[in-house]
């Protein structure tokens, strides 16, 4: 009789978790809450910045409160990291030191499976995994800072040389990986992420207690939470806005939620004009114990991106009963499924018709709220760390069994 399989130990990197918490940190987090209960993972540690982390430090930082003497160091290089990543100076001088400095730590770890959850993965010898999340800095360099643009190129041969598994957010970025770097399709698993338990539609007192600091009421805004950067397409999102009967913007203003990203000048300057004119709110970083009640207490979820990994928030605004209006592109039919109204992101006439419908078509709008609860009750943060379990089994097991594909 076989014996039970021999449990694992594994290293999750999560460089991402910091504030503000992004999609990235979000995943390397939910992840790192559920990885050490798993029954197959004896143990489960976390790297970031070339130093050890305990999950309370991870868990600390993303809820605000203080942080162990232990951890500072690791708590004072994040943040110089954020603060400093668009210096040229800074961005190589941090990218060839913290390779030399993580090779150093984990070299006693090599009988560890190792985790990179933001695309980068530091020398390891032992088996590895990592998750792309997106191929946007390759595809469209554009959309994103210099210094990211440089580094991402800089560092993906040598990653694509040392890991044995790539995990993509969704199947269609799992394709991208597969055409772009003609990666064998065997070694690539599509893992969809999960919506927190948390996300969910909350009852009309509750909604106006949280959306009063924000001079809101239940039902009387449009929504669209996003960091303020070119591929979330805001700019075509306001001018489809604005062709919109007056009535519709007057009574059903505009909010934007979202940290203030990259090369936004024009995108800002589109919205001060909409602020002048009474019809959009730009309520910058939203903490995440306000957004449920935000989503809840839209009329309708508005993402009009043009490119995305997974769209994270899609689904949070479906679990909290939010109408929603997405892309017909990328990977965002395949979060929304038949619960969302899709457009095309480089038609304003588009996404100007698909919003006038989901303000205005009762019987849609409470379709697609029952429809995307449904849809959002089977993608969870716990099916999600499941799945990832599976893909380091694989990879666990190849150690003895070598990988044939390799």
């Amino acid at each position: 009789m076989q014996g039970a399989p021999e449990k694992m130990k594994i290293i999750l990197g999560v460089d991402a978790i910091t504030r503000p918490l992004t999609g990235t940190g979000r995943y390397a987090l939910e992840l790192a809450k559920r990885l050490p209960l798993s029954a197959e993972i004896c143990e489960a540690i976390f790297f970031a910045h070339g130093n050890f982390v305990s999950q309370g430090a991870l868990l600390n930082i993303c809820e605000g409160t203080s942080v162990n003497s232990s951890d500072i160091r690791w708590h004072i290089i994040s943040m110089l990291r954020r603060r400093l990543a668009q210096s040229p100076l800074f961005s190589n001088t941090y990218n060839k030191l913290i390779p030399i400095i993580g090779k150093v730590r984990l070299r006693p770890y090599s009988g560890y499976l190792f985790h990179g959850t933001g695309f980068l993965l530091p020398p390891h010898d032992g088996p590895s995994v990592v998750t792309i999340h997106d191929l946007s800095v390759f595809r469209r360099p554009e959309w994103h800072p210099r210094t990211r643009v440089k580094r991402q190129n800089a560092v993906i041969g040598r990653t694509l040389g040392m890991v044995s598994h790539i995990i993509t957010d969704s199947e269609t970025v799992r394709q991208e990986v597969i055409d772009y770097f003609s990666w064998p399709a065997e070694r690539i698993t599509a893992v969809p992420l999960g919506v927190n338990g948390r996300f969910i539609r909350r009852d009309h007192d509750e909604v106006n207690r949280v959306l009063g600091d924000f001079g809101l009421t239940d039902g009387s805004f449009t929504l669209s939470v996003a960091t303020v950067e070119p591929r979330k397409n805001i700019e075509r999102l306001i001018m489809a806005y604005e062709k919109l009967p007056v009535s519709l913007r007057s009574r059903y203003p505009l909010v934007i939620a979202g940290d203030n990203g990259w090369k936004s000048e024009d995108i800002h300057d589109l919205m001060d004009e909409a602020k002048r004119k009474g019809w959009l709110k730009y309520l910058g970083y939203v903490p995440d114990s306000c957004l449920p009640a935000l989503y809840s207490g839209c009329r309708a979820f508005l993402y009009p991106s043009l490119y995305e990994g997974f769209g994270l928030p899609i689904l949070e605004a479906m679990a909290c009963g939010a109408p929603v209006l997405t892309s017909n592109c990328s990977c965002m039919p395949e979060v929304a499924g038949d619960a969302g109204i899709l457009v095309d992101p480089k038609d304003v006439e588009s996404i100007s018709a698909g919003i006038e419908k989901a303000l205005t078509d009762d019987q849609w709008r409470l379709q697609a709220a029952e429809r995307g609860i449904g849809r959002s009750r089977s993608m969870t943060w716990d099916i999600s760390a499941h799945k990832t379990v599976e893909v380091y089994r694989k990879v666990w097991e190849e150690r003895v069994t070598g990988d044939p594909s390799k």
